[in-house]
């Protein structure tokens, strides 16, 4: 019985990992996405002539950054699925 508790810690220590790394990658964006929208705001504060050009360049920004999130949630995904699956 020995062999199969060692198993389960495993099995419990990398789904552990496994949800920690999309917390991480969560609060990352969210942390990202709102340093973009505060110099967004900043910024058309400061020039409001050109809140356009700075609107769509946080949008960009944003879409990066969400991108680079979800790429990370996938990840820890599929690790939570291979060590299911193994």
């Amino acid at each position: 019985m020995m062999l199969q508790e060692v198993a389960n810690a495993g099995l419990n220590n990398g789904l552990l990992g496994a949800g920690v790394g999309a917390g991480l990658a969560v609060i990352g964006a969210g942390l990202g996405i709102g340093m973009i929208g505060r110099g967004a705001t900043e910024g058309m504060a400061r020039q409001p002539e050109i809140a356009g050009q700075i609107q769509t360049a946080a949008l960009i920004l944003a879409a990066f950054v969400e991108g680079a999130a979800l790429f990370a949630i996938v990840v820890t995904f599929m690790i939570q699925q291979g060590i299911l699956a193994g």
